[in-house]
């Protein structure tokens, strides 16, 4: 899919395809690029977050712009989702910390247990939201936990965008250890640190995907269906 999906976009961004364009039929870029449908439609799904495609039911697939400026998860824009976390979700953590009870933390702990033995993105990403909105639960204010279910499918769909982008899953994995073990500790500022730390590395993994630039590319032999 990365393959796929840097082929497209390499072409979107040098030009040969313009803004108003429509890409080639789905049963063509299959055949042309030698790869499945549900690869294909992957791709297709990351260009359209990119903001760089839109696709019309019926239609097809018509380009948007040129260049990626700021992915779209859901309702949201990817710089807006992020300025919301970091102002609900790193004090939210802190909170977490000197509030939680003995079931928050073992619900925390045993999800954090599955997530870190599971394989399947879909599930995983499911649990991803779970998580973040567990440390909210933690905090014991209705109020937070209502903002993050809120913005709950657009965690999801940024979640499985830097897994399946960025590689994310196993480092998201040692991140949320860390803000596990601060709540267990009781440290608030731990807490803080942690989620923080998480949060950057978050926005660092997005703003790599939108600055990579990446030259025409056709996924290796054996990428097919």
């Amino acid at each position: 899919m990365e393959a796929v999906l840097a082929h497209l976009r390499g072409a979107i961004e040098r030009g040969a395809y313009a803004i108003g364009d429509k890409l080639p039929s789905e049963a063509e870029l299959c055949r042309s690029l030698e790869v499945s449908r549900p690869v294909l439609r992957e791709a297709l799904r990351a260009l359209q977050t990119m903001g760089l495609t839109v696709s019309k039911t019926g239609k097809g697939t018509f380009v948007l712009a040129r260049a990626v400026e700021d992915p779209t998860f859901g309702d949201y824009a990817a710089s807006d989702l992020l300025e919301v976390r970091r102002h609900v979700e790193i004090p939210v953590a802190g909170y977490a910390a000197v509030r939680r009870t003995p079931e928050n933390l073992d619900h925390l702990t045993r999800l954090l247990d599955r997530m870190e033995r599971e394989t399947d993105t879909t599930a995983w990403v499911a649990m991803d939201t779970l998580f973040h909105l567990s440390v909210a639960e933690a905090a014991q204010n209705p109020v937070f936990r209502r903002v993050i279910e809120e913005i709950r499918d657009a965690l999801a769909r940024q979640s499985a965008f830097l897994d399946e982008l960025g590689g994310r899953r196993e480092q998201s994995d040692r991140e949320h250890r860390a803000i596990v073990e601060a709540l267990i500790d009781g440290s608030e500022s731990d807490a803080v640190a942690a989620m923080s730390h998480h949060l950057d590395r978050v926005e660092t993994t997005l703003g790599r995907i939108v600055r990579s630039v990446r030259t025409d590319e056709r996924p290796e032999d054996g990428a097919g269906p």
